[in-house]
């Protein structure tokens, strides 16, 4: 198949009739070889016909507006779902799989197919990751988040923004609305929250799927924990290539071991990646147009008692810094305090530790973590933070290891090797300070800081350790921030500037 002058496709078949039967702009030329003009809908019908390798017109007859340039493989996927009304988008996280669904949409509504799009999504990615990228790579078309109040989000849900972004909880809230708004495009980001087709959440889903509702459902991994998952999700995108009841589908993938268990047969991957279909999938160590290192950011909500603690002090401190000098020093200390109750535990004058709620903050990791195949290097800047996640994440069944100060130099030489050579531990917990320099982990590609460290130094030196020579993957770093003085600090590091000067502006701002 050849490409003529970006206008037409040139294709050798055995039997060229049976395609210009049905494409009216085509033509058998002398040769026997068949000239098809080169348009969405002629792509879709050769798609349809079972052609293989059919390039979609998006890559000759679009601009790619943005700040970004595209990497190859997000045309690839754009080319994919725009010739495809239901599919999966299976990349891994840090692939740049938002960028390429965006730039498929803007198409669609650059040729006149579609007008509107709803974007699902947890809420920690609604502002951090769509909003953002929506603005960067079209800005040209109107973008609005459907979150608070019933009436705000109806207010948006109805006006005529081309895309709308809400999570998952605010469609089952507003499905009336939502229904009605008519949506052309239903996007899912994560779409593992939709497993399970008993839950109401699917159940709305699926009733807000119309024949000519394009759907497009992200998850970088599918069936991660058992062949089972891939059951919803195949029900929504390939409901005719799975068998009506979940109980059947579970009798082609597993075998009853006992009462309680079961295993999963010698073929069931092979059957979760037929029912899986139609879809498109990158690995990052598949993109080798990807940069090194991929920063993502995730916003946390923090617990009424964090928000009032927080508002609490941050009074205090605005009174004490009116009656003295602030120096870098005790900017450093205060902002420390801010930082502390943002990630969960704030430390007394007196040494008492007060534990609040991270149930939201967790459940934001739990999303990052669910995203990769591989293995997870977690900072934890507070020793009473490591050892809530340790204890959360071994009660949801991870093999999990820590390091922090008090850890023998022995027994961290045992945790770095078994984390390097061996499938157990999968995630590796990290106190920045005490493992931050020299140290090769890179059996992760993924890095999570639970929150900031603010030196520069340290910072960088922590990615390292995945971000090395060894590293057969591009470094996903993730971001979780959920105060001001989260998102400031990531700022100065991102800022490279480690100046104690610039320590002490920040902490003036933040008390302004």
């Amino acid at each position: 198949m050849r490409i003529i002058e970006n206008k037409a496709l040139l294709l050798n078949l055995r039997n060229p009739e049976r395609v210009s039967a049905v494409i009216p702009k085509s033509k058998i030329l002398a040769d026997g070889t068949l000239l098809v003009n080169w348009g969405l809908d002629e792509a879709q019908v050769l798609k349809n016909l079972r052609i293989r390798d059919v390039p979609s017109p998006i890559l000759g007859h679009y601009d790619w507006p943005g700040i970004y340039k595209p990497f190859a493989h997000q045309k690839e996927t754009a080319s994919f779902l725009t010739l495809h009304r239901r599919a999966f988008c299976l990349s891994e996280q840090g692939t740049g799989k938002t960028g390429g669904v965006i730039w498929a949409a803007d198409y669609l509504m650059q040729t006149k197919r579609v007008k509107r799009v709803l974007v699902i999504c947890p809420l920690s990615i609604m502002q951090a990751a769509w909003q953002a990228d929506l603005f960067r790579l079209v800005m040209h078309r109107t973008v609005d988040v459907a979150y608070g109040s019933a009436a705000k989000r109806k207010e948006i849900i109805e006006s005529d923004t081309e895309f709308v972004i809400i999570n998952y909880d605010g469609v089952e809230i507003m499905e009336r609305e939502i229904a009605a708004a008519n949506f052309d495009i239903i996007v899912v980001d994560e779409a593992n929250a939709y497993k399970t087709a008993k839950t109401k959440r699917w159940k709305a889903l699926n009733r807000l799927l119309r024949p000519d509702v394009w759907l497009w459902l992200m998850t970088g991994t599918p069936a991660a924990q058992s062949p089972v998952e891939a059951y919803g999700l195949a029900k929504l995108v390939n409901p005719k290539g799975v068998p009506p009841y979940f109980t059947s589908f579970k009798d082609m993938v597993m075998t009853k071991i006992t009462q309680f268990k079961w295993v999963a047969k010698p073929h069931a991957a092979q059957i979760v990646h037929t029912v899986l279909q139609p879809a498109i999938r990158h690995t990052k160590k598949e993109c080798s147009d990807l940069p090194d290192m991929t920063y993502v950011t995730r916003d946390v909500e923090l617990t009424p008692q964090q928000k009032k603690f927080y508002n609490l002090l941050k009074k205090q401190l605005i009174v004490k810094a009116a009656g003295e000098e602030v120096t870098s020093v005790n900017a450093a200390v205060n902002l420390n305090k801010l930082l502390q109750i943002s990630c969960g535990a704030v430390y007394s004058d007196t040494g008492e530790v007060l534990m609040f709620d991270i149930k939201n903050r967790y459940k934001v990791l739990r999303e990052a973590i669910d995203q990769t195949d591989h293995k997870v290097l977690i900072f934890a800047p507070f020793r009473h933070i490591i050892d809530m996640l340790r204890d959360a994440l071994v009660a949801d069944d991870f093999s999990v290891e820590v390091i922090r100060g008090d850890v023998s130099m022995h027994k961290r030489g045992d945790i770095f090797q078994r984390f390097q050579e061996t499938a157990d531990p999968r995630i590796l917990i990290i106190q920045p300070q005490a493992a931050a320099h020299g140290v090769t982990l890179t059996a992760a590609d993924t890095v999570i800081w639970w929150g900031p460290t603010p030196s520069l130094e340290i910072y960088a030196q922590a990615n390292a350790r995945a971000h090395r020579t060894g590293q057969k993957n591009p470094v996903t770093i993730v971001r979780l921030q959920g105060s001001a003085a989260e998102t400031h600090i990531y700022k100065l590091l991102d800022s490279r500037d480690h100046d104690h000067t610039k320590l002490v502006d920040l902490y003036k701002k933040l008390l302004a």
